[in-house]
């Protein structure tokens, strides 16, 4: 059996930067660092962070006054930005750039006064974070058939943002329905989805044809990941999501002569290494990566931790 490596794969440089600011976090200032909402959709890293001494909290009414909060990568509203100035704490923000400028994109159209449609997962923490932008006049769709029940307030006075993880495919399906249906909506100046979205679903698609199943390292609740697994079933290969390789069935791999393998971008290549060694105890005879996208992308820190790291 061969192990075939998708590349790129793993940590993209908005998780890496969100990870490194709760890091620094609890060496310049020291634990409990709490972080609202899990820092990046992965257990393995909420996990050893939660060793290290940060603290997840769903809402800061948990965090004391005083303390230290992290906002996670996927954004926050302006709703909790200003109860953590209420409350007098100190806020290092990662929320990945990427949305940062989809939340920028929202108040320039809103400011040019137009309402604005989102095309993402209801309930997702970036949806959520984009949308709270704004008191009124965002309306949320997921699906081609929400576009075609959605009521606004002018059509000739809309736009439209996305989540930065979603499906390419998909995400094409709903915008050429709500251009069709509203040919005088505005579009973003560049594509919302992110880099690594989009490289890691191209890597998969490049893979599917040439295996007999995929499996994706990251947890159930990372939209990214989840995709991954959506694009390889689509090209009719077999395709699983696991957070671990505890969770490998044997019986996914009987008769199957050549693996793909993926991970995430909130997913760390710890995970996929032991993926490939417990694959490689299933039968695996060889390791190979394909050829694919090499990433460069770095962020900085955001004020305060430079020096404080240093």
């Amino acid at each position: 059996m061969e192990v075939v490596l998708a590349q790129p794969r793993g940590f993209c440089a908005g998780v890496d930067r969100a990870i490194e600011i709760v890091e620094r976090a609890l060496k310049a200032y020291g634990a409990p660092i709490y972080v609202r909402h899990e820092i990046v959709h992965n257990t393995y890293v909420v996990d050893d962070l939660r060793r290290k001494g940060a603290v997840f909290v769903n809402e800061l009414d948990e965090v004391p006054g005083g303390g230290t909060v992290v906002f996670s990568a996927h954004g926050v509203s302006k709703a909790v930005q200003t109860d953590a100035a209420r409350r007098g704490l100190r806020v290092f923000d990662a929320t990945c750039p990427l949305v940062t400028k989809v939340h920028v994109e929202v108040a320039k159209m809103h400011a040019a006064g137009y309402d604005i449609v989102m095309i993402g997962h209801e309930g997702h923490p970036e949806v959520e974070g984009t949308m709270g932008q704004l008191t009124g006049g965002m309306h949320l769709v997921e699906t081609v058939d929400d576009v075609a029940k959605l009521v606004v307030r002018d059509p000739a006075r809309l736009a439209y943002v996305t989540q930065t993880t979603l499906s390419l495919d998909d995400a094409a399906a709903v915008i050429s329905a709500l251009k069709q249906r509203f040919p005088k909506i505005a579009e973003p100046k560049k594509a919302d989805i992110c880099y690594a979205t989009q490289n890691r679903q191209d890597a998969v698609k490049f893979m599917a044809p040439q295996v007999d199943l995929v499996i994706v390292v990251g947890s159930l609740n990372s939209s990214n990941s989840n995709r991954l697994r959506e694009v390889a079933e689509r090209f009719g290969v077999p395709a699983y999501l696991v957070d671990t390789a505890v969770q490998l069935d044997p019986t996914w791999f009987e008769g199957k002569r050549r693996i793909g393998v993926t991970a995430g971008a909130s997913a760390p290549e710890v995970l996929v290494e032991e993926l490939i060694t417990a694959l490689r105890a299933l039968g695996g005879t060889s390791v190979r990566v394909l050829d694919g996208v090499t990433e460069d992308v770095v962020f900085p820190m955001p004020k305060g931790l430079g020096r404080a790291a240093a």
